[in-house]
């Protein structure tokens, strides 16, 4: 039996990509992931996150997040308590941006705070899910 899949059925999630680059030690930057970054969007009562997920290349010392949200509300109002908060600052201070990719409709509000980080947007087309 398969499971419930669409056929170029749009779900409304928003998947973001940010690719970065570190100067830290990679046992610093691990520690900030696993211990106040994760945690904290954990404990999040309803934060509307599906995935939020780290790959490193430690020999390139480089990285890649993956966050799903549910929608483009959950994304906006998650990303808007996230800007310039603490942890923000912090994820700052360790990472480079190389680029930023937006998967999904957001508001041009939105989009409007995201332009410091050079954001590229792409919308839904088509596939299945």
């Amino acid at each position: 039996m398969q499971p419930n899949k669409s056929l170029n059925q749009d779900n409304k999630q928003v998947t973001v990509i940010v690719n970065v680059f570190y100067d830290e030690e990679v046992t610093k930057v691990k520690e900030f992931i696993q211990k106040e970054q994760a945690p904290l969007l954990f404990n999040i009562e309803y934060s509307g996150i599906v995935r939020f997920e780290w790959y490193l290349n430690e020999d390139e010392n480089t990285g890649t997040l993956i966050e799903v949200f549910e929608n483009a509300n959950a994304f906006q109002s998650l990303g808007s308590k996230i800007i310039g908060s603490p942890i923000n600052i912090k994820f700052n201070e360790l990472f480079a941006i190389e680029s930023l990719t937006v998967l999904g409709e957001v508001s041009d509000d939105f989009k409007s705070k995201l332009q410091p980080m050079n954001p590229k947007f792409r919308f839904y087309s088509g596939g299945i899910n």
